[in-house]
């Protein structure tokens, strides 16, 4: 890269500041956990001026550090087998541990979540900080990389984006994210550098993330009548032949644009990966009761309520299963009926509308809204064991930036965690 003005060398460079790359910093600062090793230089990058904003912002800004459940089960990108490997190097019960070392009091809420027991995600970023700079990591903020190669000698050269500036170091960890949330800092230059290395990268598309619907005269088209409801609800992605391809349990919340809450966002990515590989315009999503999973049962429960109180209304029925604006809505279908009245084929047609009221997505709300980026670097192109290049010895990889997206809950942190112990560890191997 030609002559400088500034040159440092380490021996790990750590690019983003996020909680992988933050993690990374503090196992290979570490040196992998042998206290007998000489204590390595390191340095942590970030392009922004303060670090850890997806920390801060996640969880409705509490931090979901983890979930109580872990599996590979639980995420999507790359071989799952690869997956469950990372995540039991550095399993849930070490994630709590480890926390604890970092003085971080943790709860376990009702669904399965772990939250910091002070409900504030600025103490996890404090203590990955704090003990980051005992450690000695050296930190630099607003260090936006413009360009990374790698020697004959195996030195990388990380130039800085404005100046003249060079950093060398023995190891790189990319962890620069996805392209989530881009006010944070995520811009997806982390891909270039990786394909710039020969890799594979798989086309990244927002994952947890709002679905757009299509407005029309049926129910599912007037979504903004019910703007601020949700209903505990199943939901159903299914192609044009009408295969189910993915289906998701739990909140769905009304917007004034479609849809979100937590039974949506673990759909999207499988609702936004759809419509990118097929090109349609429109993909189906069937809304249904959660109580209700089949035709059968909900004829069965409307059956039951016109025996029990044959002279109730049918939106009155319907309210016992969802909120009132919303059932009003689905029994307006019919018009005004008591529940006994009901034909067989107005039974018929009430239960579809329980088990499957079509919803019809034509887009999602984009990387700005998204909560984690789907795609990413091929994890078949990483030795998950050190989380280092089968291609280019020295660079390791952690975090988002990786073809991994897990659904939500801290299941996505709990991949940071694990990946970044890994990628950390190894680079001092």
């Amino acid at each position: 890269m030609g002559s400088t003005t500034h040159r440092d060398e380490y021996d790990v460079c750590i690019v983003g500041a996020g909680a992988a790359g933050l993690t990374a910093a503090i196992f290979a600062a570490t040196c992998g956990g042998n206290p007998r090793r000489k204590r390595p230089r390191i340095v942590l990058l970030e392009g922004a001026p303060r670090v850890g904003a997806k920390i801060l912002v996640s969880g409705g800004g509490r931090c979901n550090v983890t979930h109580r459940e872990v599996s590979e089960r639980d995420y999507w990108g790359g071989p799952r087998t690869i997956i469950r490997n990372v995540l039991r190097s550095f399993p849930v019960e070490q994630t709590l541990r480890w926390m604890h070392e970092l003085g971080v009091e943790l709860v376990l809420e009702p669904t399965g979540k772990y939250f910091p027991k002070s409900g504030q995600a600025r103490e996890v970023l404090e203590a990955l900080l704090r003990r980051m700079a005992t450690l000695g990591v050296e930190l630099r903020t607003n260090w936006r990389v413009q360009r990374i190669e790698r020697r004959a000698d195996g030195w990388f050269v990380v130039q800085r984006r404005g100046d003249a500036s060079e950093i060398y170091a023995q190891r790189l960890i990319l962890a620069t994210g996805g392209m989530a949330l881009p006010k944070s800092g995520s811009d997806g230059a982390g891909y270039e550098w990786a394909r710039a290395f020969g890799h594979t990268i798989h086309k990244p598309l927002p994952a947890l993330v709002p679905l757009v619907l299509e407005r029309g005269a049926e129910v599912g088209g007037r979504f903004e009548e019910f703007s601020g409801l949700s209903a505990d609800a199943r939901l159903v992605l299914r192609d044009d032949s009408g295969k189910a391809l993915a289906e998701t349990q739990g909140p769905v919340l009304f917007t004034h644009f479609g849809i979100s809450g937590p039974a949506t966002l673990d759909l999207s990515r499988h609702v936004v990966a759809y419509r990118d590989r097929t090109g349609t315009r429109v993909a189906l999503v069937e809304l249904g009761h959660r109580d209700l999973p089949t035709l059968e049962s909900a004829i069965a429960m409307l059956q039951a309520a016109a025996r029990e109180s044959p002279k109730r209304s049918l939106g009155h029925v319907l309210a016992g299963l969802y909120p009132e604006r919303f059932a009003r809505a689905l029994a307006g279908e019919l018009g005004p009926r008591v529940v006994s009245q009901l034909t067989r084929e107005e039974r018929r047609h009430v239960a579809q509308l329980l088990t499957a009221l079509p919803l019809r997505v034509i887009g999602d709300r984009g990387f700005s809204f998204a909560e984690t980026t789907a795609g990413g670097v091929d994890l078949r192109e990483i030795d998950w064991r050190t989380m280092e290049s089968r291609m280019v010895p020295g660079l390791h990889f952690c975090g988002e930036i990786l073809d991994v997206d897990g659904r939500i809950g801290g299941f996505n942190f709990q991949w940071a965690w694990a990946s970044g112990f890994l990628a950390g560890r190894g680079a001092v191997a």
